[in-house]
């Protein structure tokens, strides 16, 4: 939508931002406060994102790892609109040569664009999320394929952005964080160009969507026992909130949504068209069982004494510090359709209905027979209940309130399709359920 208005649209013409306290500009009164030295760095929250059982599966090095921690800085970084001028597209590099200024470019012809300069706001502290690995990124997120493996190397193709999203943390209580489509480049730049979706708002003020566009899942009840999925919705470049287009990529904008903010929540899902973000706050990873919890859940399980009902063997799930590498001999495996727990056999199987398909024993459905593999990224969980249930068809193990959550939470994929995923490895889920009750068969004496 080309704006109307001063026909000499090549001498640059600057208005003031007149609204400094709508949801896009992040606006805060108090002023800024640096963190003392030795002081304990006041904790925003943490990423993490889905698919990774506790780390990458190359490991977890510097800002590339599958959980980063956001804490206050030790001096404000935040930045916020400040004014906007009209420029001639031709001109627009030359404007945008100050790479101490930020700013949002809005190119709405060959002959016209906007620009929106950005100032520093002392009352903030911002985050960039995306591929790129240069150093304006704090956390570098690359695309993740189902079974918790990365896409990685200069021959994948990412449908992740470089600059994918900036998270805005308020530095004094209630240390309030708020989502942003796009990431400011190396230049302090955001481009959106003649094909990307974009508008001028009710109050005269610009905003659009990325190619791909950042979408956002906020949890009803939030992240807890009672959670229930929420509704998708897009965010744009100024944060606001809107329905979702009728395709990833497509220019015409969803609805404006007034009645929902860009405000992350305990739980809020974050999805980059190719790798989905979990936001945790401190209160609520809280909440959450601990690393100890797991292991002593381990433990516990183990020893009850499990055994095979065929082969009358003990079973024990192995430590996680062996890594996911082949299943141990003790290794409980599981039918996913009826949720007996078994050791490794050889029998039963049914190739003529695929090439894991095997029959159990006890019950005579016949399903995938796969390894059982504990749960250990603890903040994917809503309470520290005990191992009960898997997913199908992976296998991961955790408590029932758990895997129904994640089993009744569609994530985006591709263009516009949705599938329920296994938080722990990215499989997606089967059955009716997407998880069963597994059924162990204590010691015979």
């Amino acid at each position: 939508m080309v704006l109307e208005g001063n026909p000499e649209v090549g001498a640059p013409r600057t208005s003031d931002l007149q609204h400094p306290g709508n949801k896009g500009s992040c606006v805060l009164s108090s002023p800024g406060e640096d963190a003392q030295p030795g002081e304990e760095p006041i904790k925003y929250g943490e990423l993490i994102v889905l698919g990774y059982n506790g780390c990458l599966a190359s490991g977890d090095k510097g800002r590339r790892r599958s959980r980063l921690a956001l804490s206050r800085r030790p001096h404000a970084n935040g930045v916020k609109p400040d004014v906007m001028h009209h420029i001639s597209t031709p001109l627009v590099s030359k404007a945008l040569s100050n790479r101490g200024q930020h700013s949002i470019s809005y190119t709405l012809s060959r002959s016209h664009s906007v620009i929106v300069e950005y100032t520093h706001d002392s009352d903030t502290d911002m985050f960039q999320i995306g591929r790129s690995t240069e150093n304006m990124i704090d956390f570098v997120v690359t695309d993740t394929s189902p079974g918790g493996g990365a896409t990685e190397g200069p021959s994948a193709q990412s449908t992740i952005s470089r600059y994918a999203c900036r998270i805005l943390c308020n530095r004094r209580p209630p240390y309030t964080a708020r989502i942003y489509a796009a990431g400011f480049d190396a230049s302090s730049n955001i481009f959106l160009g003649e094909r990307a979706a974009k508008w001028r708002t009710p109050d005269g003020l610009m905003d659009g969507l990325t190619t791909n566009g950042v979408l956002v899942m906020h949890p009803a009840g939030g992240f807890s026992e009672d959670s229930a999925p929420g509704v998708w919705r897009e965010i744009s470049v100024c944060g606001n909130v809107y329905t979702l287009r009728d395709s990833r990529s497509a220019q015409q904008r969803g609805k404006l949504v007034e009645n929902e903010s860009n405000v992350l929540q305990d739980g809020s899902l974050i999805d980059l068209c190719g790798a989905t973000l979990l936001w945790r706050t401190p209160a609520g990873l809280l909440r959450a069982p601990t690393l100890k919890q797991l292991e002593a859940q381990r433990q516990e399980a183990n020893a009850a004494r499990p055994q095979c009902p065929v082969g009358l063997s003990t079973l024990a799930f192995p430590s996680p510090a062996r890594g996911r590498t082949a299943p141990d001999k003790q290794q409980p495996w599981v039918y996913v359709r009826c949720g007996h727990v078994h050791g490794y056999h050889g029998w039963g199987c049914r190739r003529e209905r695929g090439p894991q398909e095997r029959e159990c024993p006890l019950c005579r459905l016949v399903g995938p027979y796969v390894p059982l593999w504990l749960g250990q990224e603890a903040g994917l969980c809503l309470d520290p209940g005990p191992p009960s249930h898997a997913f199908a068809p992976c296998g991961h193990v955790c408590s029932e309130k758990t895997a129904r959550y994640w089993a009744q939470t569609p994530l985006p994929h591709g263009t516009h399709a949705f599938h329920a995923a296994c938080p722990f490895c990215g499989a997606w889920l089967t059955g009716e359920h997407g998880c069963v009750r597994l059924i162990f068969q204590g010691p015979l004496d």
